[in-house]
């Protein structure tokens, strides 16, 4: 039976890589699938507190379609802070309002400032109020970020049809 163990040992060891590269596989695909529908998930509940602060914060007095925002090229805050150290601090002297950039090919002037919402004195917006603004524009920002995911994912399959 000598003869036997080397060819067995050798098959035992070939399978065992096998199964292990085979389940390290599936272990980055189930990761991947993971992060995909928790991303989706994420998306979704996002859209969902997106379109109640749209009302709440009285964006929809401006853009009465909700999908209209996503027209925007972006929109931004003046009078708080986005960003993560400081997010939603104030600015002092500065003005609580949220503003869309349009973007218009055929226009002389190609971009320009639409405010969507004016609050007033930053110093003076009430800060539940002031909060959901912040979180309006975060959210926004988040949805959009899929929006041109998706969008250069789709401009990519231009050059992939070429290889």
């Amino acid at each position: 039976m000598p003869f036997l163990k080397q060819p067995f040992l050798r098959y035992t060891f070939a399978n065992a890589d096998l199964g292990i590269i085979m389940s390290s596989a599936l272990d980055r695909l189930k990761d991947l699938t993971n992060k995909i529908s928790s991303y989706e998930m994420a998306r979704k509940d996002n859209i969902a507190i997106l379109k109640k602060l749209y009302t709440e914060i009285g964006i929809n007095k401006k853009v009465e379609d909700f999908s209209g925002l996503f027209e925007f090229k972006a929109i931004n805050l003046s009078g708080a802070s986005l960003l993560s150290e400081n997010l939603g601090e104030i600015k002092k002297g500065k003005y609580l309002q949220v503003l869309a950039i349009a973007y218009d090919k055929d226009a002389a002037v190609k971009s320009k400032n639409i405010s969507l919402a004016y609050y007033g004195r930053a110093e003076n917006v009430e800060g539940e109020l002031k909060d959901k603004v912040v979180e309006f524009i975060i959210r926004y920002r988040f949805e959009k970020s899929f929006i041109t995911l998706e969008h250069y994912y789709e401009m990519l399959e231009v050059f992939n049809k070429k290889t």
